[in-house]
Formats: C-alpha cells, sequence, structure tokens
C-alpha cells in the first residue's frame, strides 16, 4: 500500500517510460506471489445461495467494457465501436466527466442511438476520490448531477479504487470496481466471485456490484507483456463452464489500430478482435452478450438469491440514500436523480423565518395551482410572501392564505403572437414598476417568477442589485409550446429567439426549477448545466386531493345500471385532443351503450366547435360539457365518474408533458387513460397507467373497451399507479422547494 500511495501521488511529474518500468518490475513479482490465486481465484466459482441463471437459459454472461482515460482513448472511441458492432457485440463506454478531455454529447448520442451504453468513470481520474469520507460525499454530489445529465445507470471509479459502504452515496443502478482477483490493481482486494451480486442498502435500497473477472488489456499486454490472448481464452473457458460472468476491461487509449508504430503503452487492437471472435466461435449461443445495466437490472430484479457468499456488507445508513436510475426513457427504474428525487428534507438548510419573497406570475392568483402551492409553502416556513399577478374580478389588493396578493389591473386575452408579445411586455413592465418601488423600501431576500414568458424574469432586476436571489420556474418550455400553438418549424427565427431569451434568461437566474424530468432534459441541453435546475413537479394539493385508496367503495363502486363516465377536465384547447374522445366514444356506444363524458373547462372557440359536432352526430345524450369548475368541485366530479381519459394530440409539447391530472385522478382513487409519451413514460410504466398510443383514436377506444370489461385488471393496474403517486404527493415536493430555496438563501 505505501508503493501504491507513494506512485499515485508522484505519477503525474514521472516520465511515461519510467512509470511503466516500475509497473512491470512490480507485477513481475506479484504474478510470482500470486500465481495460486491469479487469474483463477479458488472457489470464486461458487454461485450465489439462491442463484436464478441467466435469462433465456443462457451458459455464461459475457459482458465488455469500456474505460476512456484520456483525449486519445476519446479519440479512437467510435472506431472501436465500429469495430464491436462489425463483429456483433454491444459494450459499455465510461468517461471521465472532469478529466483532461470533454466528452461530446454528440459522442454520447452516436454510441447510445448505436445500442451501446454510457457510464460516469470517476471524476477526474486523480486518484484522490476515495481520500476521506467528506471529500466523497460532496464529489458523489456532481457524479450523480452528470448520471443524471448523460441518463447513466454506471459508475467505475479511476484506478478500480472501491469502498462499497461509500457507494451507497451515487444514485447508480451498479457499480463496476471491483474484481474477483487482481493482484496488480492500487488496492488489490477481490471480491472473490465471478458472479454480480446486490449490495445491499436501508429500507430494501441498495446497487449491482458487477466485478470484472478477465484481466485488464493494460495489466495483460502492457505491463506484463503477454503477446496473445492464452491468458483471456484460459480464464473465460474456466467461467464459461462455471456459468459466471466474464466481464472485461479494453481501454481504446492503448489500442493501436493502424497495426504500426506501436507506443510503449500501445497494443495492437487486433488482439481484442482475435479474443471476439474467440468467444463468437466457440460458444455461438451459449452466452448472454449483455450491457452492464442489462444485467444490473436482471440482478435487481432477482437480488434475493444475489448476494454474494464472500462477503458480510452491513446494511447501514448511508449519506444519501441510493434511489436506482433507469435506462434512458426507462419508466420502470423510475428515475431519481440528484436534484429532484432525494430524499424529502424535513427543514430548510437556513430558517426562512422573517425573509421576505416576492412571486410573480402572469396569470391569475390564486387560481393558478402551481404558484399558488409554492407560494403558501414558503408562507407556512415563516416567510412574508407577496405576490404580483393579473388583475380580473378579484379585489387589487387582498390576503390569501398568508399570503399578500397584489393584482396587476390587466387582463390576459388569447391572440396571435403579436398580442402576446404586447401582453406580456405590458405586464413585465408593471412588475418591474412595483417591485424595484417595493425593494427600496423593505428588500426581498428572494424574488420567484413563474414562466410564461421566460424573460418575465428580468423584471427582478432591481431586488437582485439590492441582494435578492432569483428562481426562475419553467412551468413549460417556451419554445416548444410557441411551436404547438403557432404551428411554427423549429428552424424559424422565432423558434430560435425564444431558446435564446430561455438561454438569457436561465443564466440571470440563480436557480431553476422546472416540472419533470423530460423538461429539466430539454433545458440542460440547451440553457444551463443540470446541476442549476431541480425539477420539483406538480402534485396536486393533498388540502383538496385528499388521497383515497384504490378499492374504497366510495371512490370505485359503480352502482349497477348506471352510466359509465368517462371525464375530461383541464383545458380545452386543440393539442390535448377532446375530439379525440369524443371520436373513441363514438366508436365504443356498440359495445357500451350506457357510456357517458363529462368535460369539465373554461369555454374556448376549440369546445365549440367540439361540443357543435357532437350535435351533428347525434350524441348529444353522451357528451356533456359543464363548464369551469374550482377545484373543490373537480374532486366532487372526479369522485362521480369512472374512468379519466387525456386525450392528447402527437406533438412537441404532449410528448414532453406530464399532466397534473394523472396525479388527481389517482390521488382520489380513480384509473386513467394517459398517452405514452415521455413525460409520462419517466414515471409510470405500462404496469402503473393504462396508456394509448399518443393521437391514436382506435388505440383510445381499445384502452376504453379494455377498462370497462377488465375491472380487476384496471384495479391492479390503479394500485399500483397509486404507489408512484405516493412518492410524488406535495408534501415531499414541497420540502424540496424549501430546501432548494433554504440553500439559494444560506450565507
Amino acid at each position: 500500500m505505501l508503493f501504491n500511495r507513494a506512485y499515485y501521488q508522484l505519477k503525474p511529474f514521472l516520465p511515461l517510460s519510467l512509470r511503466v518500468a516500475l509497473r512491470r518490475w512490480r507485477a513481475r513479482r506479484r504474478r510470482l506471489s500470486f500465481a495460486h490465486t491469479w487469474p483463477i481465484y479458488p472457489n470464486s466459482d461458487q454461485a450465489p445461495q439462491g442463484w436464478p441463471g441467466w435469462p433465456d437459459g443462457k451458459k455464461f454472461a459475457l459482458v465488455l467494457t469500456h474505460d476512456v482515460e484520456g483525449q486519445r482513448g476519446l479519440d479512437r472511441s467510435r472506431v472501436l465501436m465500429e469495430q464491436e458492432a462489425r463483429l456483433g457485440f454491444r459494450s459499455s463506454f465510461n468517461f471521465v466527466p472532469e478529466g483532461d478531455y470533454r466528452l461530446p454529447r454528440e459522442l454520447r448520442e452516436t454510441l447510445t442511438a448505436a445500442g451501446f451504453e454510457v457510464g460516469v468513470h470517476d471524476l477526474n481520474h486523480d486518484g484522490k476520490l476515495y481520500r476521506n469520507r467528506d471529500g466523497f460525499r460532496a464529489n458523489a454530489q456532481v457524479i450523480n448531477r452528470y448520471l443524471q445529465e448523460w441518463n447513466a445507470v454506471g459508475f467505475r471509479s479511476g484506478f478500480m479504487h472501491h469502498n462499497l459502504d461509500w457507494l451507497g452515496d451515487l444514485n447508480a443502478l451498479y457499480d463496476a470496481s471491483t474484481f474477483d482477483t487482481d493482484p496488480f490493481e492500487p488496492q488489490p482486494d477481490g471480491v472473490q466471485t465471478i458472479f454480480p451480486f446486490w449490495v445491499p442498502g436501508p429500507h430494501g435500497r441498495g446497487y449491482v456490484e458487477l466485478p470484472y473477472s478477465l484481466v485488464q488489456d493494460y495489466n495483460l499486454f502492457v505491463v506484463l507483456q503477454e503477446k496473445t490472448i492464452d491468458v483471456w481464452k484460459r480464464k473465460l473457458d474456466w467461467i464459461a463452464s462455471r456459468g459466471g460472468m466474464a466481464l472485461l476491461i479494453v481501454h481504446p487509449d492503448y489500442m493501436n489500430f493502424s497495426g504500426t508504430d506501436l507506443a510503449q503503452d500501445e497494443f495492437p487492437a487486433s488482439l481484442y478482435e482475435q479474443f471476439l471472435r474467440y468467444a463468437q466461435e466457440k460458444y455461438a449461443g451459449l452466452y448472454w452478450q449483455a450491457l452492464p445495466r442489462e444485467v444490473a437490472h436482471y440482478v435487481r430484479e432477482h437480488k434475493a438469491g444475489c448476494r454474494n457468499p464472500h462477503l458480510e456488507l452491513a446494511e447501514t445508513e448511508p449519506a444519501v440514500l441510493p434511489l436506482p436510475a433507469p435506462l434512458p426513457g426507462e419508466a420502470a427504474a423510475r428515475q431519481n436523480d440528484a436534484s429532484s428525487h432525494l430524499p424529502a428534507e424535513t427543514s430548510p438548510r437556513v430558517s426562512l423565518r422573517k425573509k421576505r419573497a416576492a412571486v410573480v406570475v402572469f396569470s391569475q392568483y390564486p387560481a393558478d395551482p402551481r404558484p399558488r402551492r409554492s407560494a403558501e409553502a414558503l408562507a407556512k416556513q415563516g416567510m412574508t410572501v407577496d405576490v404580483i399577478c393579473l388583475g380580473g374580478d378579484d379585489p387589487r389588493r387582498e390576503t390569501f392564505n398568508d399570503v399578500n396578493i397584489y393584482r396587476v389591473p390587466f387582463q390576459k386575452s388569447r391572440g396571435g403572437k403579436f398580442g402576446y408579445a404586447y401582453q406580456y411586455s405590458v405586464f413585465i413592465l408593471a412588475a418591474f414598476a412595483i417591485l424595484a418601488f417595493r425593494s427600496l423600501f423593505r428588500r426581498y431576500h428572494l424574488v420567484h417568477v413563474h414562466n410564461m414568458p421566460d424573460v418575465l424574469v428580468f423584471s427582478a432586476l432591481v431586488p437582485k442589485i439590492l441582494g435578492a436571489k432569483v428562481i426562475l420556474d419553467l412551468h413549460d418550455p417556451m419554445p416548444e409550446l410557441m411551436m404547438t400553438i403557432f404551428g411554427i418549424q423549429e428552424e424559424k427565427p422565432l423558434v430560435r429567439l425564444l431558446k435564446r431569451l430561455e438561454k438569457w434568461s436561465i443564466g440571470f437566474a440563480d436557480k431553476a426549477l422546472t416540472v419533470n424530468l423530460a423538461s429539466k432534459r430539454i433545458f440542460t441541453s440547451r440553457s444551463c448545466a443540470p446541476a442549476k435546475i431541480d425539477v420539483i413537479m406538480n402534485s396536486p394539493d393533498e388540502k383538496i386531493f385528499g388521497f383515497a385508496a384504490a378499492g374504497d367503495e366510495a371512490a370505485t363502486e359503480r352502482k349497477r345500471g348506471t352510466p359509465f363516465i368517462l371525464m375530461y377536465h383541464g383545458t380545452l384547447v386543440e393539442r390535448n385532443g377532446l375530439d379525440l374522445a369524443v371520436d373513441a366514444l363514438e366508436k365504443v356506444r356498440a359495445k357500451i351503450p350506457n357510456i357517458e363524458l363529462r368535460i369539465y373547462g373554461a369555454s374556448t372557440p376549440y369546445v365549440q366547435q367540439v361540443m357543435a359536432s357532437v350535435e351533428q352526430r347525434g350524441l348529444q345524450s353522451a357528451v356533456r360539457y359543464f363548464g369551469s369548475k374550482n377545484l373543490e368541485q373537480i374532486v366532487a366530479a372526479i369522485a362521480e365518474c369512472d374512468l379519466g381519459v387525456i386525450p392528447n394530440r402527437r406533438n412537441v409539447f404532449t410528448e414532453m408533458n406530464t399532466p397534473t391530472r394523472i396525479f388527481e385522478y389517482l390521488t382520489r382513487g380513480k384509473p386513467l387513460i394517459a398517452p405514452q409519451a415521455q413525460g409520462i413514460t419517466d414515471y409510470f410504466t405500462a404496469r402503473d397507467l393504462i396508456y394509448f398510443q399518443l393521437g391514436d383514436v382506435e388505440d383510445l377506444a381499445r384502452q376504453i373497451e379494455w377498462a370497462y370489461f377488465n375491472p380487476d385488471g384496471v384495479n391492479e393496474v390503479l394500485r399500483r399507479g397509486q404507489e408512484i403517486c405516493r412518492e410524488h404527493r406535495w408534501n415531499q415536493e414541497s420540502q424540496r422547494l424549501v430546501g432548494a430555496v433554504g440553500e439559494l438563501l444560506k450565507p
């Protein structure tokens, strides 16, 4: 250990030739000393008790991974990917987030589009990750951000350093920083198994450990100077005969694809190709060639039979509870990123009592639910909260639930692009004047601005100059919403301008919030780093939408002979597809003659067109429009319905939207049909919701029929959906909001 510590301290200052010579000298001695345990460790072939075997009856698993340490490896990654793809293999590429190179987003997307995996390799790759516990905790938060930003689920540390207890701080599905046996590593304590295993954490949580079992390429060909793949072949044959996992690490940094002019730390890439062809030809059809994430998901599903018999792991409470992250787009894992899915804090990091906050929103308050919930959550913490909003029939000034409301005598109306621009401009100027005037007498600590528009955040200029922190709450991405409303193409100048304004607005704010993971991915891809934006979901107010468990008689039972009631509530515009629900109802009436669609929402030209169509088709008795209702009346309407429906059309906005109505139905114990869109599948699997193909009337009609004729199946789906719903109830989301504000206001 003393040699290791000294070597890695001096490594940056040693010439390459000396480093290689030192490694070779040490390796020759250790190879002789550990000949009885390397490359095969006795008893490491013991399968865990209850081991389920590999999927589809495969004899063993073959897992290929690559660690990209420097710019040279980055430049060769695409060539390596093409080599493997040509032979029919897939692998995982692990990149260093903050090392000597920067990973282009285009390369990540190319790899994942081709069926490969991207993982996180250490943070700086400097050997300092595990120096002390506090330092690891701090670095783990940064690593978690990269896991989320890259849609990655796996981690491997530099130099194969590891501490299985500390690794619980990562929001990773798996770690791959251990090995069965390898005396040449700086931390040579192997886990003595050729099987993946589950590392338990508190409350049934944990992560999967994937030890590598084939000798690393650098040690084999550069340090030990082997000229053939005989060591790989011998170990692979032994693993295959024992039914274990053959996991290999190959570094593109040290692979020479030209076949000539080998550097002293390189080996011919043809050796790796020989190994792949050997496995392919000798074990055709016998192995599961899996990505690390696929093995990890399999182990997690069978974790009771995947405990390492050689390790006694204490189930201690980690600093941050590990919540496994999903495959990109896979809702089954229900992505838990560092910013939006850490356990809810019981109190803010700094007291908010006697601090002052201003909330600015281009809508009517308290009718707009997200600003209302947020403002009341801050007021509950003892903050003085002033809301600046649009006027209406309500008083210019009033106090509602301990929140002070200042209404601008200005009404929002629907219009074209220029109409929106005019209305936004007038309100921004009014909000700027009010905030500037009030800040001169009683300064604000926080200004919480809700879009739309994004540039409304600049109304907080004077408070910000005077020391206030500014939060921009991004309900919707403006470019995508305007593209949907006005049918504008993405390459048009207006859309490019909106994207530029979005970036400037987020840059002006000290913190950004948004409503779901899909929106966060959009904003971080073009406007800000992942660390700057947190997800606070639009969960319904629990004081109004009290929880009713699935199976409650009051929530689910429909009296015999009464109508089968579908319910739609929300904004009545074309993108939300009310006309599709009417079309689907017409298709199922022959099989469900007692079906009825009830519609709730403010009157618009669109809903008037839909109801005119209803009358023309003679569906007046089956389709009823009840107009706009407050939240308490919506709760009563949900209690009367049998099935909610969210019949969205397909467009760029509905693809990434997570409707709050999903949570409103589920909390009240009612099933619903929802579109299979990314903004929803990030959270709910097909086992948790009744899905229909976005914009497909035929499929919507089929799902309505299925729900009618399969009440037991519907209740099963409802129960699972409610489990997801519980994870995002407002009392938890509000604590995330309060924690974010407390962190922002920390001295």
